[in-house]
């Protein structure tokens, strides 16, 4: 079990993270790694922290280019990569110094030509886990195709996430990141997980994903609605060759686009004209029969769609009453995520 990996870093305005991603890379127990950092035009001093570790580790490359998001980073690293594995890591999070071992044995044991870790949920002083959807003590799940453009669908137990999966190289060599896109996992994962006929998802977190103080209430702009446009981009690869799982298409749009118009309209000063708003109204209008189709067993989410339908105040109306009663614990909160203190771990 000596293959090579190649961790793939893009980076850019993180300086006072980088170290701490850089470090948890190289202390990994699995040394036979290529660590790719992509200066992606940081106007910080990120460029020179990367060529520090180059210098002080011949398994570290430095490449500088100009900025051009995220997604152009990824696709400029791979061209790089000469690893049989390939893993992204976001430079603002880090590693268990013993997750890319783990990765590559269950990728050989398995023959999986994808392993994804479970994570952290990092805060700066506590961690949270999602123990409704991975049982630390269980053993790592197999999925077949099928299942796993299911599980990928429901974005629950397999995330549309590129970080916290190793992957074979030859897997994604020639499948790009979408440009100019917030959420660019959402238009990429779905072209990968066709090709993969064995997946393997591990139960226990190896992966740190570090949560920015920022509200996204605060934070959010219209291009966060390019989630939306992903998903509609997913749905017609899933009519065309996934035709089982339409209504769970379906249904992750519904989700998605409710949470985006209760966004908006929170957020007015981002709509002012309200023309996004109304664009998430008519699209939910329009393909009302599906979305009812979908939700049929999803009480909660079939009483939304039809409030919505009656006027979209009306379901927010009901989603304030809900969170209300559920503070004074009139309905008990939903379950999962559990929350430890950093110094524990």
């Amino acid at each position: 079990m000596n293959q090579k990996v190649s961790v793939v870093v893009p980076i850019y305005m993180v300086e006072q993270y980088l170290s701490r991603c850089v470090e948890s890379i190289l202390e990994q127990t699995y040394t036979n790694l290529e660590i790719i950092l992509v200066n992606d035009g940081s106007p910080d001093h990120c460029g020179t922290i990367a060529e520090d570790y180059a210098i002080s580790d011949n398994r570290v490359k430095v490449f500088h280019k100009e900025n051009g998001g995220l997604s152009d980073a990824r696709n400029y690293g791979i061209q790089y990569v000469t690893g049989e594995y390939t893993l992204f890591v976001d430079s603002d999070d880090w590693l268990d110094r013993k997750m890319i071992e783990e990765l590559v044995r269950v990728s050989v044991d398995y023959q999986a030509e994808v392993v994804q870790s479970a994570f952290y949920y990092a805060y700066h002083d506590h961690l949270l886990f999602d123990n409704g959807v991975y049982n630390q003590q269980a053993s790592p799940v197999v999925l077949d195709n099928k299942s796993l453009m299911y599980e990928l669908v429901r974005n629950n137990m397999v995330k549309n996430f590129a970080w916290g999966k190793l992957y074979k190289t030859k897997l994604i060599k020639d499948i790009p990141f979408k440009k100019g896109v917030l959420f660019e996992d959402v238009f990429w994962a779905h072209q990968v997980m066709q090709r993969v006929q064995t997946f393997v998802c591990l139960n226990k977190p190896y992966y740190f994903y570090l949560q920015r103080d920022d509200s996204i209430v605060a934070t959010y702009s219209t291009r966060n609605l390019d989630i939306i446009k992903g998903l509609k981009e997913r749905h017609i690869f899933i009519e065309k060759y996934y035709g089982n799982l339409i209504d769970e298409s379906f249904k992750m749009l519904l989700k998605t686009n409710l949470i985006h118009y209760n966004i908006l309209l929170i957020n007015r000063g981002k709509d002012k004209r309200g023309l996004y708003r109304k664009e998430i109204h008519l699209y939910i209008k329009d393909n009302f029969t599906n979305f009812m189709k979908a939700v049929d067993n999803d009480k909660d989410l079939k009483k939304q769609l039809v409030l919505f339908r009656i006027h979209p105040y009306v379901n927010v109306f009901f989603l304030v009453i809900k969170r209300l009663l559920r503070r004074i614990k009139v309905i008990p909160q939903p379950s999962g995520l559990q929350r430890m203190d950093i110094k524990r771990i």
